[in-house]
């Protein structure tokens, strides 16, 4: 999809905030340090309408992204940051399980590691939780650049059987300093939006 128009309509922290125009909803998941921004920023050709910062931990709230008047992008809070307190953590995970699990307009889920290490026990949470409520997954692995190509396929090896990766989601290597993945992953995103 070739973007000319995207913009944040609204932060919100409970059903009642969440848009209600129907259109469909791609929710991004992952380490608050793993690169949600800068994923959503290379995708939708922008340097910063997702605020990339130096301080993981920073989205508290799910933030709706429009994207050409077709579908939304949902950022959702960065977890296994330690600098937040427990009741943060409890109040962030129910509002992001309370979207997860009840959202009609929800199409899949895009769920980021880093492609540089092996997936944090977290990573390994969330995808089981994704897994469990049978949301469609679109895996990406960030990061690639920091790695020479000739050792992606261990690291992919590796993420794939600490996750136990289902071969039915699609697996996504991607980099938003090259660009690599982004043809991919707009892919999976629009095959996503058709299926419903």
């Amino acid at each position: 999809m070739k973007v000319h128009h995207a913009e944040i309509v609204i932060s919100a922290v409970a059903p009642k905030q969440y848009p209600d125009d129907q259109l469909p909803e791609i929710a991004l998941a992952g380490r608050s340090n793993v690169g949600k921004s800068s994923f959503i920023n290379t995708l939708i050709d922008r340097k910063n309408l997702a605020r990339t910062s130096g301080k993981p931990g920073k989205t508290q709230t799910l933030n709706f992204y429009l994207i050409e008047q077709q579908l939304y992008f949902v950022d959702v809070p960065g977890y296994g940051y330690a600098k937040v307190s427990k009741t943060e953590r409890a109040k962030w995970g129910q509002m992001i399980e309370t979207y997860l699990t009840s959202r009609e307009q929800l199409r899949a889920v895009v769920s980021l590691v880093d492609l540089r290490h092996d997936p944090s026990t977290e990573d390994v949470q969330m995808y089981n939780f994704l897994k469990y409520y049978e949301l469609p997954v679109i895996l990406v692995a960030t990061k690639a650049d920091k790695i020479p190509r000739g050792k992606w396929n261990k690291h992919v090896s590796a993420i794939k059987k600490k996750l136990e990766f289902d071969p039915a989601d699609d697996f996504i290597i991607f980099s938003s300093e090259t660009k690599q993945g982004k043809a991919e992953a707009w892919q999976a995103i629009e095959k996503a939006i058709r299926e419903e």
